[in-house]
């Protein structure tokens, strides 16, 4: 029978308003330290963030997303939170802002497959 790893993950969001708290979920974040994964998935549907009348820029979000990118992959294109290991790194992606990009608290659970579970998440939350 395959062995099921521990992960952690968290929702990433678009808060347009924070002070409204309304959101749309925009990506996911998983990490699985026997595995040493750590990665993150994101979609920005244009149409659904003009529902929210918000006038920020796409290639402006887009280009936060990637930095959380650059920080899950580690090295130093994630800057200096980039060098950190991968468990400060995970947390301090998922860690409480008040900013137009936040992330949900972090949910556990087992997984077979790391990635797998990171597509699967993916689809149900944001897709």
């Amino acid at each position: 029978m395959p062995e099921n790893y521990l992960f952690e993950y968290a929702v990433i969001r678009f808060v347009p308003r924070v002070e409204r708290e309304e959101f749309l979920n925009v990506g996911v974040i998983l990490y699985c330290p026997s595995q040493g994964f750590l990665q993150t998935k994101f979609l920005l549907n244009e149409d659904r963030l003009k529902v929210f009348g918000s006038t920020v820029c796409c290639n402006e979000l887009r280009e936060r997303l990637r930095t959380f990118e650059r920080i899950c992959a580690g090295r130093k294109e994630g800057g200096r939170i980039g060098q950190l290991s991968i468990a400060e790194r995970f947390r301090w992606l998922t860690s409480t802002r008040s900013t137009i990009i936040q992330s949900s608290p972090v949910h556990p659970g087992l997984c077979q497959n790391p990635e797998d579970t990171l597509q699967q998440l993916f689809a149900q939350l944001v897709e």
